[in-house]
């Protein structure tokens, strides 16, 4: 088979394995709450009305390929800064820090949002932006203009995604669905999806036509995310309920302390991210001499699990409570890293990377949503600061596993991703037991 085969084939696997997830979690209702007919009919109807709705259907399209495209060029940046631009590696290293202008781009196109309401138009400015940036920086011809891109150009393309969630957030209300957290999770397990696919696609672009012609792709992928939603207006607020976002309504800090709270704890669990990525792969080389296929088969099998949790998370935080059972998906990430820095074999690092499947496949499912309700009254704003965090999040961990490998060493680094996810168990309880989100 053709490797343009295998791609079609294997964008068709992750297809039918989402529909299948989706048909399972519905049969498995009976064993979480014992109603089977309700609980049957409740996801019959939450699939018709995702079917059924331009808007959610359109948001999920987009965010598969939002996650192809980045998920394609993220593990290439810094290689083409070296091969392609003759950069340092000290300096190529640096190229994420300049994602710590995201957050305040988020902010300021999330408070936009809020006071104008204009989800739709934010995000289709903010895809463009995206676009515009990839393209950029396909373009560059010097070290330095990636670096310029991604800070004043790409820093807004991030908000897209936010836009995206606070116009469905909006129309749930509006049209006072009553599984609203079923469809977020099924447009987010369309962006964890894309980052499914997106590597194996940016690859075998690379080695068939070059990185230059990757970045074009991804370029094309940001474009492509305004295509599904078409011509489609933002949603009306005015049949919403109590909790929709008041667009002239000033925020102060008070009011947005449980927001910022809960995304600097999960800023810290994140953070492992930048480790793992940084230091892993060479690890499993160096360290403990893995062949490339065992390598890749570690590396894919977190997104394969967080995809398999997704729908699973929403039923068992109706149960348990959003926070409770994001406070143990953080002691997943503890025993991850641990498992990474003390089981030194094949067998601890899938034993990792399962784990790390069970943290983000709660925290994807569920963190926006806990973000848009502890600040009910400025989705946009909430969405944008939440899912611009881990740019933040990247910077800490890159800087944090830099100093920290060459402090400790390979592979006790991973002691730190543990303690900072163990202070986020803390830190979730506590919230957990202060308040209850509805």
């Amino acid at each position: 088979m053709k490797p343009a085969g295998r791609l079609l084939v294997a964008a068709n696997v992750v297809d039918r394995l989402i529909s299948l997830v989706l048909i399972i979690c519905g049969h498995c209702t009976f064993l979480l709450n014992g109603t089977p007919k309700l609980e049957a009919l409740e996801k019959q109807s939450t699939l018709r009305q995702f079917v059924s709705s331009p808007l959610y259907l359109g948001a999920a399209i987009a965010m598969f390929l939002s996650g192809i495209g980045m998920s394609a060029a993220a593990p290439q940046i810094v290689l083409f800064l070296l091969r392609e631009l003759n950069a340092p590696i000290a300096a190529a290293g640096l190229f994420y820090l300049t994602n710590l202008a995201a957050p305040i781009a988020g902010y300021a196109i999330g408070s936009f949002s809020d006071r104008t309401g204009d989800r739709l138009g934010l995000f289709r400015i903010c895809a463009l932006l995206g676009s515009i940036g990839w393209a950029g920086i396909a373009l560059s011809i010097s070290s330095w203009m990636p670096f310029v891109i991604n800070a004043a150009v790409l820093a807004f393309s991030g908000a897209a995604a936010s836009q995206l969630f606070a116009a469905i957030h909006d129309d749930i209300q509006a049209r006072e669905t009553v599984a609203s957290d079923d469809i977020v999770s099924i447009v987010r397990m369309a962006l964890t999806a894309g980052w499914v696919v997106g590597p194996v696609v940016g690859t075998w672009i690379t080695a068939q036509f070059g990185i230059r012609a990757m970045l074009w792709f991804t370029a094309l992928c940001f474009l492509l995310q305004i295509a599904p939603l078409g011509t489609l207006a933002t949603p009306s607020l005015e049949k919403g309920f109590g909790t929709t976002a008041r667009p002239l309504r000033q925020r102060n800090l008070k009011e947005m302390l449980p927001l910022l709270g809960f995304t600097g704890l999960f800023v810290l669990v994140y953070a492992g991210e930048s480790i793992k990525y940084g230091f892993l792969l060479l690890y499993m080389d160096e360290g403990l001499g893995l062949d490339a296929a065992t390598r890749g088969a570690v590396i894919g099998i977190q997104p394969l699990v967080e995809l398999l949790i997704m729908p699973f998370a929403v039923l068992l935080a109706r149960k348990i409570g959003m926070l409770w059972l994001m406070c143990g998906a953080a002691i997943l990430g503890v025993l991850a890293n641990i498992c990474f820095a003390a089981w030194s074999s094949a067998m601890g690092m899938f034993a990792g990377q399962i784990l790390m499947g069970g943290v983000w496949g709660v925290f994807a499912a569920l963190g926006i949503i806990a973000a848009q309700r502890l600040l009910p009254t400025a989705v946009a704003t909430a969405s944008a600061i939440f899912m611009s965090s881990t740019a933040l999040s990247s910077a800490l961990g890159g800087a944090a596993g830099g100093l920290g490998v060459a402090q400790f060493g390979l592979p006790h680094v991973f002691l730190l991703p543990a303690v900072f996810s163990a202070v986020a168990v803390i830190g979730l309880a506590c919230m957990a037991r202060s308040m209850k989100l509805p």
